[in-house]
């Protein structure tokens, strides 16, 4: 076993080439009526398909969406099937009481693509189950990852039909297991709970590859969505402490930790992405103190590029060993990867890249258009997952069996896959 042998210049040299590369497809929409804007990047059709959810947020551009379609490529090194990255993001404010009429439009303007080779899913502020399917369903197509099933596996319209059938069925599934759901009594899907699943399990395989006791630790957990969400309360489960919450208007602070049971009922009681907490403090206020608060554990699971340098020291002097990253491309770097705030934090850190850590989603579609036999079991579908991670982080630990520089690892041992 040798230790850190992940070279920086080849990273740097096969990220340059990697980033540089002009996607295969980029689709333009301007949305007459509302002034919204929307982009498909389709990186590459590698094994004859592309995939990536759809995101809606004020401000997105195309650069955003570019960036996410070859973050998504890299993921299916890990999460498969073997195909090309893709995104959909929308630049519209998805609190606008039209948000429905504009994501109409969308799918209609991008039915071609959905049908033959592009499968996409939810994303931020865009709901897989109670938008994306049906708004799509209602244009025709079987299920919004068809294209995928076409393209890459073209399948004959029997085993099409089978493999569409397990994807209803799989990401749709209502939670039944308690070990997987907050409450029995609220119904939670798949698709609600696997990403942050995985978050977390992440950190878990981390402490027992690399050396530690997950238990007792303390976390810090930066988005109150699905992910974050998600992430805390199996974290919680495992025994860390969740000392600190923050999304973008309030945050909870606890330097004790939240009991499982205060994280389950802070996840029930959320309203969309927003944290709801009778002792919340305004964001400003939160923003102030939670970096300071002491943590080992660090889930970034809000919007892309948030985390800065001036973040990351003030952690360190808490503590903080890991992160796993829950958002895509978390670090505050101009770079589509990797740029000096993620070099900063995977030196000095294990730092767990969000193409292993949140590739939950992806690889519960790659689970369910793969294997036609497999009995659709909450426990079959949480437990794929969890060790798909694990076998990206022991690919890396039997290479490296130092703690740093985990993501340049990783980025060598997947673009190698894809250059």
């Amino acid at each position: 076993m040798t230790t850190n042998t992940a070279s920086k210049e080849v990273v740097k040299s096969l990220l340059k080439q990697f980033e540089e590369k002009a996607p295969e497809i980029v689709f333009e929409w301007h949305d007459a009526e509302t002034g919204a804007e929307g982009w498909v990047v389709i990186n590459s059709l590698r094994g004859g398909a592309a995939g990536g959810g759809t995101r809606m947020r004020k401000g997105l551009n195309k650069r955003e969406v570019e960036s996410l379609a070859k973050t998504m490529e890299v993921k299916f090194t890990v999460s498969g099937p073997p195909i090309g990255g893709a995104k959909s993001g929308i630049n519209f404010d998805p609190a606008d009481p039209r948000k429905e009429e504009v994501l109409r439009r969308w799918y209609k303007a991008v039915f071609p693509l959905l049908k033959n080779y592009y499968g996409t899913g939810g994303d931020l502020n865009v709901d897989e189950i109670h938008e994306v399917i049906p708004i799509t369903e209602s244009y025709g197509l079987w299920h919004p990852q068809e294209g995928i099933v076409n393209g890459h596996f073209q399948a004959s319209k029997p085993v099409k039909i089978k493999k569409i059938g397990k994807l209803r069925q799989g990401v749709s599934k209502v939670i039944e297991d308690p070990r997987f759901t907050p409450s029995t009594e609220k119904k939670y899907t798949v698709a609600d709970m696997i990403t942050g699943y995985g978050v977390a399990e992440a950190v878990r395989h981390f402490y027992e590859l690399w050396g530690g006791e997950v238990q007792g630790k303390r976390a810090i957990i930066q988005g109150w969505g699905n992910v974050g969400a998600a992430a805390a309360l199996y974290l919680a489960e495992m025994g860390v402490h969740i000392v600190g919450i923050i999304d973008k208007d309030n945050g909870l602070l606890a330097p004790k930790g939240l009991s499982p049971e205060r994280v389950k009922e802070l996840f029930v009681q959320r309203k969309g992405n927003s944290l709801q907490a009778g002792d919340m403090i305004p964001f400003n206020e939160a923003d102030a103190r939670i970096w300071d608060i002491g943590a080992e554990i660090f889930i970034p699971a809000a919007a892309s590029r948030l985390v800065h340098q001036e973040h990351l020291d003030r952690m360190i002097a808490g503590g903080l060993e890991v992160i796993s990253c829950g958002a895509n491309v978390p670090f505050a770097d101009e770079e589509i990867f990797y740029g000096p705030v993620a070099q900063y934090g995977d030196k000095r850190l294990s730092v767990i890249p969000d193409f292993i850590a949140n590739c939950g989603m992806a690889r519960v579609f790659a689970y369910l258009m793969t294997y036609e036999d497999e009995v659709l079991t909450d426990e079959a579908i949480f437990s794929d997952t969890s060790q798909t991670i694990r076998q990206a982080l022991e690919q890396i630990r039997a290479q490296q069996d130092i703690p740093t520089s985990i993501s340049a690892k990783a980025f060598e041992i997947a673009l190698q896959k894809l250059l």
